[in-house]
């Protein structure tokens, strides 16, 4: 078993995330779908585990503050954010099919989509 310094394993997350949103601003469409279909997917996706990240932070956080070592706030705010990610992964959850779609779509369209306007209602 490999044993990792948690702080170097962090940073390097971190630069591997970076490089991945890099291969991202240059992918052609077919691929770009795939990453994020794979950042996305629930069960194994990127979100998804920085959400259980979050989660698992606001709990630590909870016993530091209860314990009076960590001002309560702090508690709150990781558990505000492990709540939010959730709540953008289920928001996300709904177009997961328009990326799967997008990432199996023929390399050339035979006809060109159309634009639509940039306005979209959120709904819950």
């Amino acid at each position: 078993m490999t044993v990792y310094d948690p702080e170097a394993l962090t940073r390097h997350i971190a630069q591997q995330i970076t490089l991945l949103n890099e291969h991202l601003t240059i992918a052609p469409p077919r691929q770009a779908a795939r990453i994020l279909g794979q950042v996305l997917d629930p069960e194994e996706g990127v979100l998804g585990r920085l959400t259980t990240l979050m989660a698992t932070g606001s709990r630590f956080a909870q016993d530091r503050a209860t314990a009076g070592v960590l001002p309560p706030e702090v508690w709150l705010a990781l558990g505000r954010a492990a709540n939010e990610l959730n709540n953008i992964g289920l928001d996300l959850d709904d177009h997961a099919e328009d990326l799967h779609r997008l990432s199996q779509a023929p390399a050339v369209a035979p006809i060109p989509p159309v634009a639509s306007a940039l306005v979209a209602r959120r709904h819950r």
